[in-house]
């Protein structure tokens, strides 16, 4: 079989969407899209506001500059991530400070996160690994009684919740990802959710320009001033149409997701060796990615042995930490984080997504089984 990381789930919806933007003729950059789409996120994420944007680095870009987090503050985030999360801090000037995570959920580990608060910390920003929220309760009673912001990078986990409270009503703003891997895909594209009208009006200003706009820039003879630096952050109508598609069917890719996740873990259950995602109590997972973990060297071969059977696999995370880029500007080193390197040795991500077949699991966990059934008889 040819299985690869991840699938994107369309339908025609999904065409018929884009489409009667681009029959319109018009307003391909500022359609009335956006502004609904908008109000979709904000409605499920349970925030009062949202602002869309070209991707989910440049919204966490966005929510530091809207927070005032420039240079000389510190951010606490996680090595144990896609390095955007790492980088928006140096984007404003900002200094991101690595803590551990826990094993539990591949979060920040609040113990450690409290260590490494001091007088220059604005702002805790976790990230909820593969769709599996993180100890986001405790860290945001850390941020409280330390008086930080909580930046939460949910770019991984729209939908997923702790008991009936959803990831994106915890932090001070929270960003999410519609990257063609994430929950919804729009291509690229992400998005800013907060209660504050204060950090929406500036995450307006910092995605267009800085540009202050009280009518149609594109239709409008009206005079328009510039009041702060800004960029050029926003998406297209056509991206925010193929969204507003993509979130009417968000429960549906959701149930999918995880139906496919109840099933390989019961079959992969089998085996002892590996560690399987599942979640704490009351934890509701949504599984973006379904990350697996085993001993090094037999993480390294079974990559191999996927792969000469068609099936793709990949290691999410190396840890930032320890990338080229970290290292030289700032002096890490192995043994830095043991415990976030020590896991990230050890992941596998294995192939999830909606339209997985029941044909496919079965293959990909009896290919997984296989190899370990080899790899324990000669042990």
């Amino acid at each position: 079989m040819d299985i690869p990381l991840f699938k994107i789930f369309w339908d025609e919806r999904d065409v018929e969407s884009v489409t009667k933007v681009i029959r319109k003729g018009t307003n391909w950059a500022n359609g009335s899209e956006i502004v609904e789409f908008e109000n979709k996120i904000a409605e499920y994420a349970g925030k009062t506001y949202a602002v869309t944007f070209n991707s989910g680095t440049s919204a966490l870009h966005a929510a530091l500059l809207a927070n005032d987090i420039g240079p000389k503050d510190e951010v606490i985030v996680p090595s144990f991530t896609f390095i955007a999360t790492a980088n928006a801090p140096l984007f404003v000037g900002a200094r991101p400070i690595f803590a551990e995570i826990e094993g539990a959920t591949y979060g920040l580990n609040p113990e450690d996160v409290q260590k490494r608060i001091t007088s220059r910390t604005k702002a805790i920003m976790p990230i909820h690994y593969g769709g599996c929220p993180c100890q986001i309760k405790e860290l945001q009673e850390i941020a409280e009684d330390n008086h930080i912001l909580l930046i939460d990078d949910a770019a991984e986990a729209l939908g997923a919740k702790i008991e009936n409270r959803k990831i994106g009503s915890f932090g001070d703003s929270t960003i999410f990802g519609f990257c063609q891997n994430k929950i919804i895909a729009t291509g690229e594209g992400g998005a800013v959710v907060t209660n504050s009208k204060i950090i929406f009006d500036k995450l307006k200003l910092i995605r267009s320009h800085g540009r202050l706009e009280t009518s149609d820039y594109f239709s409008s003879a009206e005079p328009m001033d510039y009041i702060t630096l800004g960029y050029n952050f926003r998406i297209s109508s056509l991206t925010a149409a193929l969204g507003l598609s993509q979130i009417e069917k968000l429960d549906e890719i959701i149930s999918m997701r995880r139906h496919n996740a109840e099933y390989m873990t019961k079959e992969l259950s089998k085996i002892w060796n590996i560690k399987l995602p599942i979640p704490p109590f009351n934890y509701y997972h949504v599984y973006q990615m379904f990350t697996i973990q085993t001993e090094p060297d037999l993480r390294n071969a079974l990559i191999q042995h996927l792969s000469s059977k068609g099936i793709v696999t990949k290691i999410y995370f190396s840890p930032v930490h320890l990338s080229q880029f970290y290292k030289t500007k700032f002096g890490y080193k192995d043994g830095d984080l043991p415990f976030t390197e020590f896991v990230s040795y050890q992941v596998l991500s294995l192939p999830i997504y909606p339209t997985l077949n029941a044909e496919e699991i079965k293959f990909i966990c009896e290919t997984v089984e296989q190899f370990f059934e080899v790899a324990n008889n000669a042990n």
